[in-house]
């Protein structure tokens, strides 16, 4: 599908832009941070999410790799939906999203329209998993095979994703390394 575009910004709106790519133009969600570091008539390149629902098709822009691969962590979240992911992505990192979420910050809960109480509890409950499951890998001297994959140049996170995705019984450094190429390789 769509997943990088480059070209210029025609139209800024308060949740989105309009991406002229060939003469073409593709209206792209943004997070409020990547929206604030753009401006009209700009040459940007955005690393894109192409969201197909049933009744709609949206692009969901983000101005790094990391941004976009934080998003899709979030999206994966059952019960949270692309526009959601977008605006819970604007933290940043799972940790400092579930600070927020502890915290009841109020602004934070302004923000996050349409998620109720129970909501939100499963919502840390997942993303607490997930930071477990990335902080099993996390410790580069306690993984090998994440300290080559950074030194390759993949971020921690997307390396330590990739990871936590090869079966337990594969343990010798090498096999987990090449292992964890194919899933980056499939991923990006």
């Amino acid at each position: 599908m769509i997943s990088y575009l480059n070209g210029e910004i025609i139209l800024k709106g308060k949740i989105f832009i309009v991406l002229k790519v060939n003469d073409v133009g593709y209206k792209v969600f943004l997070q409020g941070k990547d929206l604030e570091k753009i401006k009209e008539k700009d040459k940007t390149e955005f690393f894109t999410f192409f969201s197909l629902g049933r009744e709609k098709i949206e692009l969901f822009g983000f101005l790094s790799r990391e941004g976009l691969e934080f998003f899709e962590i979030l999206n994966s979240i059952s019960g949270v939906g692309p526009k959601t992911a977008l605006i819970l992505s604007s933290f940043g990192s799972l940790e400092n999203l579930k600070q927020a979420i502890e915290k009841e910050d109020e602004d934070f809960h302004q923000q996050i329209k349409g998620i109720g109480q129970k909501k939100m509890q499963k919502i840390i409950l997942e993303i607490t998993g997930k930071i477990k499951e990335m902080g099993k890998t996390t410790g580069a001297d306690k993984e090998p095979a994440l300290a080559a994959l950074i030194s390759l140049g993949f971020p921690a996170q997307k390396a330590s994703f990739a990871l936590s995705q090869i079966p337990q019984e594969i343990q010798e450094t090498e096999k987990r390394i090449k292992q964890a190429l194919k899933i980056l390789k499939n991923v990006s």
